[in-house]
Formats: C-alpha cells, structure tokens, sequence
C-alpha cells in the first residue's frame, strides 16, 4: 500500500508571504486535498537574524486570507535544531560525515583557485579523509557530508523531467556549522523525513538544492520525496519578478480589493492549465490539479487578467456577503472609517439595495467602495470635475424644473420616478439623457453610476430631492 499524500509550504519568516510564495502554498494544498492527503506548515526560521515575528504574522495571515488551511500545528524548524544536530552526529558516526577544520583563508584561496580552473566543485575535501588527530589545535570544525565523488544525482522532477548533475561538480556540503547550528541543508532534510513528507513542491530556485538534499537522504538510508520544482512568476516584461513590477505581498493584494476566491483562480492559472477552462471553483480546482500539468515556462503577472477575474468573483458574490465583505476590508482602505462611522441598519439596507447596480462594473472592492460613495457621501455633495462639466446653467434649469414633478410622487420607487421623468421629458421636448446625465451627476457626483431611476429609488425621496435642490440653487 502506498503512503498517503503529504505535502508542506515551508516560508522563511524574513519578509511577507508574497505572491509567488502564496501560489507554492496553493499547489501544495490543491496537491494534497487531490488525493486526500495533508498539507503541512513549517516556518523555516532557522535565520534567526531576518527571522521576526511580524513576518510569521503575515504569512499565517495571508495563508487565512486565501482560505489555505493546513493540518495539525505549526512546525518552527528552529525548534528542532537538537533533532539536526543528532542526525549530523549520526551520518559523523556511520563514516557518511567527517569534521573539516578548513580555516575561513583556506576556504577563499580554494574557492578562487576552482574558480580560476573552471571548477564547479569549490571546496576540494582535503579533510576527507584526514585523520583528526592533525586537527589543529583551538579550531571548531564544521561537519560536512562525504558526498560520492563520482557517478550521477538524479532527480525525476515531475515539472522539470529527468535532471542530472555529476557528482564530481557537486560539494561535500556543510551539515552543522563550527558553532554547532546545523545548515539549512540539513534541518530541510530531517524535518521533510520526520514530518513523513511525500511530495516536495517549491519554486524551481531550489532545484539544485534537491540534488544535494537527495544525497543527505540517500546517506541516511531514507526514501526520498518525490519533488516538483515549478517555474517562478515572472512579471509583465519577461523579468523576474521584483518590487518594480508592484505590489508583491499578499496582504498588498487584499489591500487592493480582490477577493480570495479571484486570487485563488488567478494563482492557479499562473504555470498550470486544465484544458482552455479559466474559472475555476474550489472544488473544480481540487479534482482537476495535478502535477504534470504545470508548464516548465515561467508565467506572467498580468494585473488586467486579475481585475477581469476579480470582477467576475465580485458579479458572483451574494449582496449580502458583498457587504460583510467590503466591512471588513474598510479598516484597511483609505476613507473607510468615513462610511464604518455611518453603518447604520438604513444605510445597510440602502447599499444591500444598491449592490446588484454597484457590482456590474467594479473590478475590485476599492472600486466598489467608491461606486457605493455616493449612497453615504454628505451634503453638499463632492461633485466631479467630470459631473460639473455636465451641470450646466441650462442642465440645472432643467433639474428645478423637473423639481415639482418629483416632489409630487407619492409613493417613491424606480417605476414610478422612471414614469415622471419620461413624462417631464416629453412634456418639456428635452431628450432623455439630457435629463438623465444630469440628474446622475446632482446625484452621485460623478459621471457613471448604476441605471439612475435605480439611483434615485436607493437614494430615497428626502435625500434625492435635497441632492437635487442643492444643484438647481448651486
């Protein structure tokens, strides 16, 4: 019977959970939910100078966000520097390891010396096979891995294919540094062994970083995971992406209105296809993800196709949900405590009635936040420099003329303000858009909005005819 899947996302606490880190720890989760198995969490924060507790915040946070839920608890690699030393000490005993006591000036002068000659093997084991008692005096040494000096390390890597490196270019790396700490080489191996590991999945930068962990596992007589290195994300000019190409950590993304669900089917279309589907579900993701269907190409940001996607999500949102949703977004987005301060069960129940108008164009919740603007703006209403183009002496003759026709509506919804304005329109031998397009901008102060008989029906009798006088005595 073969092992149950189990997979791992394993961040390095020296920064946020950025987006490439936030779709390595998708295809884990999609890889293991796939086949029933667990995702595991481990913070690799064994670099205890960049490591900070902020960073695990926000990766943690991020992960939440994303709705990428790991099994059993959380795993900090330093912790367990104990159980790496043990292992080190092992391979040491079984003649796998030995204690090199190279000096930091010996060190230089090889590596200089390999490279001068073309040499990939930079250190050149010179205390291989040398017996300790020529260790000099006063020295800690380090422990290093005896690896083979010949033949081949081969990985099947389920994204990258068959890879092969010569043993001849491939160091005797460190194990456990001189002041004891053991390298993250060694601590990658021993805690992917302990926490029964089965598959290795991780940006294709650690590819040779697999050739030399197979040879730690191969020396401990360990099976080693299967492993997938994917390509890395690129951004929108074919480089590798860095902080010029904007926004990078996941939180920077939340910040800027997308939806989970959104970033979910965006990450996961970045390096992997299913056919020419591009929406995905949850569910859909779950059953069609598998490894060979990642490209070896890298992809590319491509914030456009986001927003698209964001949008659809945003149409596909309960109301309801939409709103909950935008309300806890508001702490986070410039002049979102103006509308916390004014979310009363009325303005609730007005946005609720707006959103099937509001979500039709908005691509992110920023975006809808600002199309819902205004449903809680004060009077007098901002207006744009857009929507005072369109109010003009004669556009506002119109809107005091219309004035009494609205006042006299009894009972005030969309069919029966719709009725008078066409009525006025007619009456008056005034085009339709002529009354509409500034009634929009009393109304909204802005030149798009959702259908404005829609508008004035959410607004309510009292606020639509005062944003109207306002305009007309303006």
């Amino acid at each position: 019977m073969s092992r149950p899947v189990v997979t791992r996302f394993a961040p390095s606490p020296t920064g946020f959970l950025h987006i490439g880190g936030g779709r390595t720890a998708l295809f884990n989760w999609l890889y293991a939910r796939h086949f029933g198995g667990k995702m595991l969490l481990r913070i690799e924060d064994t670099d205890r100078e960049r490591s900070t507790e902020a960073a695990i915040a926000a990766i943690i946070d991020g992960l939440k966000w994303l709705g990428l839920n790991w099994d059993g608890e959380i795993v900090y690699q330093f912790t367990r520097a104990a159980r790496h030393r043990e292992v080190a000490e092992q391979l040491l005993a079984d003649g796998k390891a030995y204690r090199c006591y190279a000096s930091p000036e010996e060190l230089t002068a090889m590596r200089e010396a390999a490279r001068k000659e073309g040499r990939a093997r930079l250190y050149d084991g010179r205390w291989r096979d040398r017996d300790p008692s020529e260790a000099p005096a006063g020295v800690k040494p380090v422990i290093r891995l005896k690896a083979p000096l010949t033949g081949e390390t081969v990985i099947e890597d389920q994204v990258q294919g068959r890879v092969v490196w010569q043993n001849t270019d491939l160091d005797d790396l460190v194990l456990l540094r001189s002041d004891g700490n053991p390298t993250y080489m060694l601590a990658v191996v021993v805690d992917d062994h302990d926490m029964d590991v089965t598959h290795i999945i991780r940006g294709d930068d650690h590819l040779t970083n697999g050739a030399r962990q197979k040879q730690i596992y191969e020396a401990m007589g360990w099976d080693v995971p299967v492993m997938a290195h994917i390509p890395l994300i690129h951004g929108p000019d074919g480089a590798k992406l860095s902080k010029r190409h904007g926004a990078l950590g996941i939180e920077a993304y939340r910040a800027m209105g997308y939806l989970p669900a959104a970033m979910r089917n965006y990450l996961v279309r970045l390096g992997w296809a299913h056919g020419d589907q591009e929406t995905f579900s949850t569910e859909e993701m779950i059953a069609a993800f598998d490894l060979p269907a990642i490209g070896r190409a890298p992809a590319r940001l491509d914030l456009a196709k986001l927003d698209n996607l964001n949008g659809h999500y945003i149409r596909g949102t309960d109301d309801a949900e939409l709103i909950a949703i935008l309300e806890d977004l508001l702490p986070h987005i410039a002049g979102g405590d103006e509308l916390a301060g004014k979310l009363t069960p009325a303005l609730r129940a007005k946005l609720l009635a707006a959103m099937p108008g509001l979500k039709e164009r908005a691509k992110t919740l920023i975006e809808l936040f600002e199309a819902s603007r205004f449903l809680w703006a004060s009077r007098p209403l901002e207006i744009s420099a857009a929507a005072m183009v369109l109010l003009t002496p004669e556009a506002k003759a119109v809107i005091a003329a219309l004035l009494p026709d609205l006042e006299a509506i009894t009972d005030w919804n969309a069919a029966a303000v719709e009725a008078v304005v066409r009525n006025f329109a007619e009456r008056t031998n005034v085009k339709l858009g002529a009354v509409a397009q500034p009634l929009r901008a009393a109304l909204t102060g802005k030149t798009t909005s959702p259908p404005i008989f829609d508008v004035l029906a959410v607004l309510g009798r009292d606020d639509s005819l005062g944003r109207l006088r306002d305009q007309a005595a303006a």
